[in-house]
């Protein structure tokens, strides 16, 4: 039995080395089909992945590229978003969906976020669309799905395209029509994803795509992603970029997708372990809605005393990480925006409050109840 005072216990934050172990051959002999077929761009692996991966989300098309942000991109770019537009997003996320805006000469508009679904403030939406508005990207946030439908119904109301980034939530769902389950992704006009290898559908590399059932909007992403170039080669009707998938990449996501409702799953239970071990503790867990199935890319805590719960549990070899310390807005690369302190409450205070605590689907359930005891062990002392 462990005890929380032994150095020698290891409990890492992310382990793709168990990942990968129980499906090295199947990924291997994919990696040799690439080399074989010498095809390393594109090709047959990447086509094959875009419509597996099309029909588990739901959506009629997929485009593959090589990262979240181009996925991000091109999504606005396929949308028209130029220089004078704004886009509507979140303060709390990983800076891609601002950069993304940014690229395209437009203006994010960050809304604050509600702190216990770390997510965009629905309800906040209204008042920051103007007639600049040009599209709404709100991000599912560690995996937790925004409530699609509520923002669903804002968007049609004033006629503003929506761009999903479920870059860290494939798999969550959200509610709809009685007792149906959609995945999330497919409630905007687009839907971008990163399979970063961290992420819940990682690849051996970087990758992103982007869904839609727009034929129109599929068909643009997919000439841009190839420097404009649509039916002939080298004949390019409009500039596009160099945002194409790797041959590698798309095999091993193809071999990978098939586990990932069996990974989710492994997620959701763990999730749920830590739930039952740390409620009536002092500190916030993640909230659950019945409307609402998160994928856990991450779990994440709240507490005033990040720092030291970090200490305790780093001195028991628990590792654990801290997204995102600084909301976007306050970040130097947007000083010029002329954001203060104050401005993003919520987000603030997730930003010096959020702990994530290590989940994966491979993590046995006696780490996960060693974790919690470290946790409670830190409340007693404290």
């Amino acid at each position: 039995m462990r005890s929380p005072g032994m150095s020698t216990t290891r409990i890492p934050f992310v382990d793709l080395q168990a990942q990968y172990r129980p499906i090295r051959d199947e990924i291997r002999q994919a990696l040799d089909r690439v080399l074989d077929s010498t095809n390393f761009i594109l090709g047959e692996e990447v086509a094959r992945f875009e419509r597996d991966f099309a029909e588990y989300l739901g959506a009629k098309h997929c485009v593959a590229l090589n990262s979240g942000t181009s996925a991000l991109h091109l999504a606005l770019i396929a949308l028209g978003v130029k220089e004078g537009d704004e886009v509507i997003t979140t303060p709390h996320s990983f800076i891609a969906p601002a950069e993304a805006i940014s690229y395209t000469g437009a203006r994010p508009v960050f809304v604050d976020i509600e702190t216990a679904t770390f997510n965009l403030d629905i309800s906040k939406i209204r008042a920051a669309i103007t007639r600049k508005t040009k599209a709404i990207m709100p991000v599912h946030l560690y995996g937790q799905p925004v409530d699609m439908v509520r923002l669903m119904e804002v968007a049609r109301e004033y006629c503003v395209p929506v761009i999903e980034d479920a870059a860290q939530a494939h798999g969550a769902e959200c509610l709809i029509k009685g007792d149906r389950w959609k995945k999330v992704g497919t409630f905007g006009d687009i839907g971008c994803f990163s399979f970063y290898p961290t992420k819940n559908l990682g690849a051996c590399g970087e990758g992103g795509a982007v869904v839609t059932d727009s034929q129109i909007i599929f068909e643009k992403i997919r000439t841009l992603r190839n420097h404009g170039q649509k039916d002939r080669r080298y004949y390019h009707p409009f500039i596009g970029y160099n945002y194409r998938m790797t041959a590698f990449q798309g095999a091993v996501l193809g071999v990978k997708l098939k586990r990932l409702d069996a990974w989710v799953a492994a997620r959701r239970s763990r999730a749920a372990l830590y739930d039952e071990g740390l409620r009536d503790l002092p500190l916030k867990i993640p909230k659950r809605a019945e409307n609402l199935r998160g994928a856990y890319h991450q779990y994440v805590v709240r507490t005033e005393d990040r720092e030291g719960l970090m200490k305790y549990l780093g001195e028991r070899g628990i590792e654990t990480g801290v997204y995102y310390p600084l909301p976007i807005p306050l970040q130097d690369a947007y000083r010029h925006m002329g954001y203060k302190k104050g401005d993003f409450p919520s987000a603030e205070t997730c930003a010096k409050e959020c702990l994530s605590l290590p989940i994966y689907p491979e993590l046995a359930e006696s780490d996960i109840r060693y974790v919690c005891s470290g946790i409670r062990d830190w409340a007693r002392s404290k």
